[in-house]
């Protein structure tokens, strides 16, 4: 029966994991059939005994008009076919953004630094996932790390590490992703990264974590999390103007907080991504030769709450400007 639940949770956490992406994904579509199909208030204008079909159309208080064609009945009986299909799609539409309000979802553009951003995440991806694996203590090189996210297999690497890095990939991909970056950094999107990051590790992967944990190297314990005191906690950090300050304060509180039962300091780091990514300020990872200091200050600051040493070394040595 126990395993039955766990089963059951774990089935539920996925499909709320995607449930933005899938939102976003339907959104896409139904704008992209709707400017597709020949809909709206019909007018037909006589020129030279020739009769021709303007739509009218009314978007955001805007009135638009989109020449349709030369009248004909086929032409208008398909035209008030259409007009059926788009009333539904329209009112699925209006459902979609009730429900993206819940993950703090604005609809607009990308700008243009952002989207330079997003590019320059992605031509570093490789890099950064190996960074944090290593930081992880996986075994692994660039060339196989590069390999296993582009869907190649590698020899003589524990599954575990491999899923780890796979998992990595996903989280990475799902920050990525516009309707995600055009969401505000919160606790949903953090609790989904760290779902991503433990997938197929732990039953509980993306809920704050109900079990004490032991730190290695310190005898720091830090309390079980609450939910109310953590969205609070992040809410006070997510409201700092500076979206850099915002991104290292926010990855230095989870990592103490210890807010899940395990990849804490990975779903830190690419939650601070979120936040710089959705801003155009860059990226931050750990260099591979830097890790032996970062861990040292993390202890430190783990016993002393005192940041400034920790977050002056990811200010200097870890952040990447585009």
């Amino acid at each position: 029966m126990i395993d039955l639940i766990s089963c059951i949770m774990k089935v539920h956490m996925m499909e709320s994991n995607f449930a933005l992406i899938a939102l976003l994904d339907e959104k896409e579509n139904i704008e992209t059939r709707l400017s597709s199909l020949l809909h709206g208030t019909m007018q037909i204008r006589e020129r030279a005994n020739n009769r021709y079909v303007y739509l009218y159309n009314r978007e955001d208080g805007i009135l638009t008009s989109k020449y349709a064609g030369v009248y004909s009945e086929e032409l208008n009986s398909q035209i008030l076919e259409n007009n059926k299909e788009a009333k539904g799609l329209k009112q699925r539409l209006r459902s979609i953004r009730r429900d993206l309000k819940t993950f703090d979802y604005i609809d607009r553009e990308i700008p243009e630094r952002v989207a330079r951003n997003i590019d320059f995440a992605r031509r570093s991806l490789a890099n950064s996932i190996f960074r944090q694996a290593v930081l992880e203590g996986v075994a692994t090189t660039y060339s196989d790390t590069e390999a296993i996210i582009e869907g190649g297999k590698v020899n003589g690497m524990p599954a575990g590490d491999v899923m780890k890095i796979v998992n990595l990939k996903h989280a990475w991909d799902f920050i990525l992703n516009r309707g995600v970056l055009l969401t505000r950094s919160n606790f949903n999107i953090l609790s989904n990264i760290n779902s991503l990051v433990e997938e197929g590790f732990y039953y509980s992967a993306g809920r704050l974590r109900s079990v004490p944990v032991d730190i290695g190297g310190t005898s720091y314990k830090p309390p079980l999390p609450i939910e109310t005191a953590v969205k609070e906690n992040l809410a006070d950090i997510l409201s700092i103007a500076d979206p850099f300050e915002r991104a290292i304060e926010a990855c230095l509180y989870i990592m103490r907080a210890q807010l899940f039962i395990d990849g804490n300091k990975r779903t830190a780091i690419i939650f601070a991504n979120h936040i710089l990514i959705a801003n155009g300020l860059g990226l931050i990872a750990i260099p591979e030769e830097k890790v032996s200091e970062y861990k040292r200050l993390l202890i430190e600051f783990y016993e002393t709450s005192d940041k400034k040493k920790i977050a002056a070394f990811l200010k200097k040595n870890c952040y990447q400007r585009i």
